[in-house]
């Protein structure tokens, strides 16, 4: 009997997961959803079956589940991870909360695996998701220098306050997700400025690329940047090698990787594109080519749907490698 847990079952990325686990057929015997006291009460329907959110409270999490996917905050999730983890449950959580935490395992399925060395597994951030798909094989075969991103993140992001600051700003209303109007405007601010003068999403992407690639000497920049686009992010990956490569090598080496699809004819006007992202699992590559002002060094252009890949989709995804690792 396999009792699974969605905790913000009601927010964007939950009803993603949920989205996802019934496409991929996970199985389960039983299903509990949770939210916050704001959205409990709610019913929803779920392979025919119709389910009542309950609100998570501290006895809720001695419910003798098996697996839990969080998606609710770190609040929520510095609350309540550990008392699911200590009933017994594995938690993959989608916040920020513990991706840092150094016995606590930041997993990509595409890239690594679990440890199990904690009951929690954490999400990474959605840029650093989709980043470190092509990252892998670069790092596999030729070995990674220097890694600078530049990141143009859809307003979903934000969550349902985001979109809605987008559709509003339209129609001239004042924003209430960002600090100005995202409307007809580019934003060079996602989370808080740390004292290095980086954002928090910078330093997140930094951060993560480093353990997730298991390189913590790896040299990695990053500037995050919020566009008016409501879904799909984007990032530019401007990558310096340790061993001599030619953009003819990474084109080939994409194209046999399983993990990636290859987008990159531009004298066909043909690269990845945030609308050609949205609503589907991959990561699109393309744009390569060598950056001539330092040696060994190349640009690649990535896109990917942030709510999925980025997030409902990898914690599912981990959940599919955990159910494989256990069996």
């Amino acid at each position: 009997m396999t009792k699974l847990a969605v905790v913000g079952a009601t927010g964007l990325v939950g009803t993603k997961i949920l989205e996802t686990i019934e496409r991929k057929g996970i199985p389960f015997d039983e299903l509990v959803l949770f939210s916050s006291p704001r959205s409990a009460g709610q019913k929803i329907s779920f392979k025919g079956k119709t389910y009542t959110v309950q609100v998570l409270t501290e006895a809720a999490t001695d419910g003798q589940f098996d697996y839990v996917l969080m998606s609710a905050g770190g609040r929520t999730s510095e609350q309540f991870a550990p008392l699911f983890e200590q009933h017994g449950a594995i938690v993959i959580d989608n916040s920020s909360q513990w991706r840092m935490t150094n016995d606590i395992d930041l997993v990509v399925p595409e890239v690594n695996e679990p440890t199990f060395k904690r009951g929690i597994i954490a999400n990474p951030n959605c840029s650093t998701i989709q980043s470190v798909v092509p990252l892998k094989p670069l790092h596999d075969q030729f070995g990674l220098k220097r890694v600078a991103y530049t990141t143009y993140q859809a307003v979903s992001g934000s969550g349902m306050q985001g979109k809605k600051d987008l559709e509003d700003g339209a129609k001239g209303v004042e924003p209430k997700a960002y600090p100005h109007p995202i409307y007809n405007n580019v934003l060079p601010h996602i989370d808080v400025f740390l004292e290095n003068d980086y954002t928090k999403e910078e330093q997140k992407m930094i951060d993560e690329t480093r353990k997730i690639l298991n390189l913590p000497d790896l040299k990695v920049t990053a500037t995050c940047v919020r566009v008016p686009v409501q879904d799909s992010h984007s990032v530019h990956i401007n990558v310096t090698l340790d061993k001599t490569a030619t953009v003819e090598e990474i084109r080939d080496l994409f194209k046999r990787d399983s993990r990636i699809v290859l987008v990159d004819q531009p004298d066909k006007n043909e690269y990845p594109l945030a609308i050609h992202s949205t609503g589907k699992d991959d990561v699109f590559v393309g744009r390569i080519r060598k950056d001539d002002s330092l040696d060994n060094t190349f640009h690649i252009w990535c896109t990917s749907d942030n709510l999925l890949k980025g997030a409902a989709l990898n914690a599912v995804q981990v959940l599919e490698q955990v159910l494989k690792l256990k069996a």
